[in-house]
């Protein structure tokens, strides 16, 4: 996994490597811009010189523009400025490389930039990156360029850090805002590229080295800490998922699924099935009496047992082999009430899901006293709003991203929370946080279906039942559900992703 790094950790990272004395500011600059014309080369490698309008800011990301625009320069670019900020408010490096420009080109106030952008083939945004902490006012320049950009022809846009309006650390947009076609930011990913709108306003994603991760680790005498929560971007499973060759079944648990009455069964099978293909040895299905022949006549390999109430399910479970639980998809409100505090005594691997979050939606608290640390909680947005109101109702204000939330509730429950969407967060009691992203070339849209999320729980509790970790289980499963909805591609619906994984398991184990 590589690690995401907010906007108060970049500038500490930056700061830290200058104090050090191993690299100065402007020598970062120069390779900042070097790297953004090298990512236009790669993008579009038929683009030839023609005219490009490059917008600074008052700080360092302005600083960086002006160094692109001098290399656009010295590769026959024409190229117009336009500053937002009067020059004594940039800081000294960002101010060097203003003077550095004016020795080839003048530049303008950003209130006087042109209207007519189609007559440019390129656009930089280079006003504020990381360190946009307010909105812009609104101007009929945001208008103008906005529409020249997005027409047919129109000049192709990069932000340089991050779009103009997108914040770095919760992937939330302040009107008006750009939208660049690339974005191109430095050291590592921040987490409001992979946030909320973070995706869609950044284009293509394209991260540079510019010599910081070379550093020594030890900070300089008076450098300052990078502190703050780590949170790390998923790109590949976490847990081992090859099979050894002289196990047997039982060497890879026995999953139970609990599930719901007559007509109430489609989730749990979808789960079951999940599990089974991600390599529990064993699934078992445990429902009403009456549903008995309906998931009967549509399972084979996931066995079936009664399950009448919560006494019965404390005589099923007394088979240790039983090692890890899913309650919730399907099983029903009242089922669920009634069931969670008795799985939940036996300190199982659990996962809960559906109903047995929205079960306790009027006394979350009731729910937390259960839990253990063997608990995968796993929530969509609806589902962690009624259970942890506060936490949801914080989302979307400043500074405040997804990963805070996600980590708070799993700091609350004692457990796990996965958190889904396209930007699923998994977080860990002890703070351990990281993301699942379905952006940029693992987009998945086709996942926003009926039933993928049944199949997510399935996955999950498959791989704690061999013995996974849960924060690793919850981790490589959503890796997992994503890279199966890519196999299968468009007209996904939840019953295919099973039948796409071993396909994705191929490619991982052999």
């Amino acid at each position: 996994m590589t690690e995401l790094v907010t906007s108060a950790q970049m500038r500490a990272i930056e700061a830290a490597a200058i104090a050090s004395g191993a690299v100065t500011g402007e020598a970062l600059m120069e390779r900042a811009g070097a790297a953004v014309v090298a990512a236009i080369a790669a993008e579009w490698p038929g683009l030839v010189a023609a005219r490009a309008l490059v917008l600074c800011g008052p700080g360092n990301n302005g600083g960086d523009g002006f160094v692109v625009a001098r290399l656009l320069h010295g590769l026959g670019w024409r190229v117009d400025v336009f500053q937002y900020a009067s020059p004594a408010e940039m800081p000294p490096d960002a101010e060097t490389m203003r003077i550095r420009w004016r020795a080839l080109g003048p530049t303008a106030d950003y209130a006087d930039v042109s209207p007519g952008a189609q007559e440019y083939a390129l656009v930089i945004d280079a006003l504020f990156g990381i360190g946009m902490t307010r909105p812009m006012a609104a101007s009929p320049q945001h208008a103008d360029l906005l529409a020249a950009c997005a027409a047919p022809g129109g000049p192709r846009m990069v932000a340089i850090d991050l779009p103009t309006g997108l914040d770095a650390d919760t992937g939330a947009t302040m009107a008006p805002h750009f939208a660049a076609a690339l974005t191109v930011t430095f050291h590592a990913a921040k987490p409001g590229h992979y946030l909320g709108r973070g995706p869609e306003t950044c284009g293509k994603l394209v991260v540079a080295d510019i010599g910081l991760s070379s550093l020594p680790e030890a900070p300089a005498p008076g450098a300052p800490a990078v502190t703050g929560p780590r949170s790390l971007l998923i790109d590949a499973p976490t847990v081992p998922l090859a099979k050894p060759a002289n196990a047997h079944k039982y060497h890879h648990g026995h999953v139970l699924i609990l599930a719901g009455g007559a007509g109430k069964g489609g989730a749990a099978r979808l789960a079951a099935r999940a599990a089974l293909r991600v390599g529990a040895g064993l699934v078992t299905l445990a429902c009403p009496q009456a549903a008995l022949a309906e998931n009967a006549a549509r399972l084979d390999a996931v066995m079936l047992v009664a399950l009448a109430d919560g006494y019965s399910l404390r005589g099923i479970l007394a088979d240790a082999r039983l090692n890890a639980l899913l309650l919730g998809p399907g099983l029903g409100l009242p089922r669920a009430r009634e069931m969670a505090p008795v799985a939940l005594s036996m300190r199982r691997a659990t996962v809960l899901d559906a109903d047995a979050l929205s079960a306790f939606a009027e006394d979350p608290e009731a729910l937390f006293a259960l839990l253990h640390p063997a608990c995968v909680l796993t929530p969509h947005q609806g589902e962690f709003a009624r259970l942890f109101p506060d936490l949801a109702a914080r989302l979307g204000q400043p500074g405040y991203s997804k990963l805070d939330a996600a980590r708070a509730a799993a700091s609350r429950a004692g457990c796990v929370v996965l958190l889904k969407g396209p930007d699923t967060v998994i977080a860990a009691a002890d703070g351990r946080t990281a993301l699942n992203a379905a952006a940029y070339d693992r987009a998945a849209p086709w996942l926003a279906t009926a039933g993928a999320g049944d199949v997510l729980a399935g996955l999950i509790v498959g791989l704690m039942a061999r013995g996974a970790a849960p924060c690793a289980a919850a981790e490589t499963a959503a890796w997992l559900h994503v890279e199966a909805a890519r196999a299968f591609g468009p007209g996904l619906i939840a019953e295919d992703l099973p039948e796409a994984l071993p396909g994705v398991l191929r490619r991982l184990c052999v």
